[in-house]
């Protein structure tokens, strides 16, 4: 390859990864202690389940609009920067006098962070050739996991050592560190562009059935991930005794598990069983383990359904992926990637938000039977769907055979 001004070094790449890894780690430091921290504060079930889905309720309004004006502008990194800025102030509004108005916004400034997502991934894949996009977006996921695992991994212990807005403090200044050393970020003048998301674009594109299924399937998984370990589990498991660094522990019983469970499914799962198979299996058995997570009576028990869970869970969300553009025209897939991504959101805010109403009128463990609900009528829709896809496949073999004869 020709190497050009705008050619990405290894420097550049180093600045993205550390960039990647503090926008993740400042989003996600105080997530395994926010619902204790509400319930600190003072705050109803139903309260919470607003706070926390208010996070998903932002990333519905501002994620198309903010891909298809990074589109449209033709440039990444500003995007890139305003997410570490709003991340940042998110932490910085949680760490405020310890008011329930600054926690709602600085969970509503988090989603508005969580909505660039989009703007790092495209900047990524512009750093590499086109037939290793593949690759790029592997990067990025590890990328994202391992953020993720950092930021939530060191919460516990930032509580037990210095109070609850340590974490958010801290997570204020990995936020303002990325935000910094985003300056730095290279955008090449040439590389790897994408077709801006187009109105009409988006309406045909809806209408691909394969597509609205699975992002159905999308809303219902990322339901039950924002109800349980990004939600109200930490709740529960403090309610059985657990401290600060229990906490911790119960993330990386999560969280390990979770990060395996992705990178296998995919890779080496799905070509031996088949994408449908796995999902329908990772559907029923995260239900099965989200239901376990009432009867829980100690918290060895409630470790060991959060290993079996983010095993689970995380089967189901790179397959989902991979079948939301399987029958997607190239030139259309960023579009339906964008619409996947704005769809699964509705998962990430009506998940908690309704969980919290049911928590305030059965208790906690209410929620956990409604996530487990959620997870069985997510199995017979897989069945169903995946069985009508078999007979379409099996139609259409038929016909192309018909028109070879």
């Amino acid at each position: 390859m020709q190497v050009t001004d705008s050619t990405p070094t290894r420097r550049h790449h180093f600045v993205f990864i550390l960039v990647t890894l503090f926008f993740w780690a400042s989003l996600y430091t105080y997530v395994p202690i926010l619902s204790p921290y509400l319930d600190h504060l003072g705050a109803t079930y139903s309260f919470a389940g607003l706070v926390l889905g208010s996070y998903g309720f932002v990333q519905i309004l501002l994620r198309l609009p903010l891909g298809i004006a990074s589109d449209r502008m033709k440039v990444r990194k500003p995007f890139i920067m305003l997410g570490m800025l709003s991340t940042t102030l998110s932490c910085i509004c949680f760490a405020m006098d310890g008011h329930l108005g600054w926690a709602l916004a600085g969970r509503i400034v988090s989603g508005i962070g969580a909505s660039t997502w989009a703007a790092f991934t495209v900047l990524y894949a512009s750093y590499f050739s086109r037939d290793q996009a593949t690759r790029a977006m592997s990067l990025i996921s590890l990328l994202t996991a391992s953020g993720q695992l950092v930021g939530m991994g060191v919460s516990g212990y930032l509580v037990k050592e210095w109070g609850w807005t340590s974490t958010f403090w801290v997570g204020s200044v990995i936020g303002a560190a990325g935000l910094i050393i985003s300056l730095g970020i290279h955008e090449p003048k040439e590389g790897i562009s994408r077709e801006p998301i187009q109105w009409s674009n988006l309406y045909r594109v809806m209408k691909e059935p394969l597509l609205l299924k699975v992002s159905t399937l999308s809303i219902l998984a990322h339901s039950i991930l924002f109800i349980t370990m990004f939600g109200f589990t930490p709740s529960h498991a403090m309610a059985l005794g657990a401290d600060e660094l229990g906490l911790t522990l119960l993330v990386f019983a999560f969280m390990l598990p979770h990060a395996v469970s992705n990178y296998i499914s995919g890779r080496f799962l799905a070509p031996r069983y088949g994408s449908w198979t796995l999902v329908i299996i990772g559907f029923i058995l995260s239900a099965l383990c989200t239901t376990a997570i009432s009867l829980a009576d100690s918290l060895t028990v409630l470790v060991v359904t959060q290993v079996c869970n983010g095993f689970f869970q995380g089967i189901c969300f790179p397959l989902l992926l991979t079948l939301a553009i399987d029958k997607i025209d190239r030139e259309k897939q960023a579009t339906a990637m964008g619409f996947y991504q704005a769809v699964y959101a509705v998962g990430m805010f009506a998940g908690p938000f309704v969980a919290g109403w049911i928590n305030e009128w059965g208790g906690l463990k209410s929620g956990f039977y409604f996530a487990g609900a959620l997870g069985v009528a997510a199995t017979i829709l897989a069945i169903i769907w995946s069985r009508a896809e078999m007979k379409l496949s099996a139609a259409q073999a038929r016909k192309r055979n018909v028109t070879v004869t």
